[in-house]
């Protein structure tokens, strides 16, 4: 029996409970997480008012909690509601990308796969895999979204990207996802071409700390890169701060400012070639976590991830035999493998 207004079953939900919801019941709760509003959301379903009422009265028997308040004007989900909702709309994008990829299967496609990735050496990385596994997937439909890892673990959780290219931002999450290491990168002090510190001679960090600096958000591990650096001496910065994911924003703001910036090296590297940035010389620490690839824990990746995987994993190999070879023997590099055969 449904308990009264704000409480709850002493119980705790069984497995049996969750499988009496329908398609139906997901789809009603997702519509009534948007409109918060009975009418609208049997107008949405092409129901009655009265059969919408005894539906959410009906899932609330099966889970036997209160999932929403009765406001005079809408419909507030409580936290139990919350978190239903967010299961249904998670279940129902579940379903539809099974009928997506099921048709685009059936009808002799090879899928979807949706790519979040970091900018730096994974976006280097992450461009010669993307090549590679069109070549070997022409018929497959890749969609690239470059965040930072904070922002990329949530839309991997949400299940809006298959996999991830980053690292990850909390040790607690190595309890939801799996990682699989990649690489590491390199770090550079980068400003703009007419910056009065440029030149071969390496600066201190209390000079650096003197001037206004463009810094990633703090929930990032470039972030959390750069305040370790001028914390271990004692110091802040002191002449501004600028903080945003984009680089794009930071090339143009170190153009047209004296503001500095630590950049992925492998990021900066082709804008200081051609001589949109350049470097400041200093003794920096190179203490980035190496990045690495993240799935889901517990769910079996498609076979588009796996590919996927597999191609990137080979080019990070060849990456650090090649970077192995320079360091050993300046000039030399490692023969090319060769490519490997074609996949369905």
């Amino acid at each position: 029996m449904l308990m009264s207004s704000g409480k709850t079953s002493g119980k705790p939900l069984m497995l049996a409970q969750v499988s009496r919801l329908r398609f139906r019941h997901l789809q009603f709760l997702d519509i009534l997480g948007k409109t918060r509003n009975l009418r609208l959301t049997a107008e949405q379903m092409y129901i009655t008012q009265s059969a919408a009422t005894k539906m959410l009265m009906d899932i609330e028997e099966m889970l036997e909690a209160r999932l929403f308040d009765r406001l005079p004007r809408d419909m507030q989900p409580n936290e139990l509601g919350l978190f239903t909702l967010r299961y249904a709309h998670s279940a129902l994008d579940g379903h539809r990308k099974f009928v997506d990829e099921f048709s685009n299967l059936k009808l002799g496609g090879h899928g979807h796969l949706s790519i979040g990735a970091i900018s730096g050496a994974a976006a280097h990385l992450l461009i010669a895999a993307v090549a590679e596994l069109q070549r070997l997937r022409p018929l497959l439909v890749v969609k690239v979204l470059e965040q930072s890892s904070d922002q990329l673990i949530v839309w991997l959780a949400e299940r809006k990207i298959d996999v991830m290219i980053g690292r990850f931002t909390d040790e607690s999450q190595r309890d939801q996802f799996h990682y699989e290491n990649l690489t590491g990168e390199g770090l550079q002090i980068t400003a703009g071409v007419h910056h009065p510190l440029r030149g071969p001679n390496a600066r201190g960090l209390r000079e650096l700390s003197n001037w206004p600096w463009i810094l990633y958000p703090t929930s990032t591990a470039l972030r959390k890169v750069s305040d370790d650096i001028f914390r271990s001496t004692g110091l802040s910065l002191t002449s501004g701060i600028v903080e945003t994911p984009s680089f794009l924003f930071a090339l143009e703001l170190m153009q047209s400012t004296t503001m500095l910036s630590l950049q992925p090296a492998a990021l900066v590297d082709k804008y200081v070639r051609r001589g949109l940035l350049t470097r400041i010389a200093a003794e920096l620490p190179n203490r980035i976590p190496d990045f690495g690839l993240i799935t889901l824990q517990g769910e079996p990746p498609s076979t588009a991830v796996l590919a996927f995987m597999d191609v990137i994993r080979n080019m990070a190999d060849h990456e650090a035999e090649a970077a192995l070879a320079e360091k050993a023997m300046p000039g030399a590099r490692p023969k090319p493998r060769g490519r490997t055969s074609s996949r369905c």
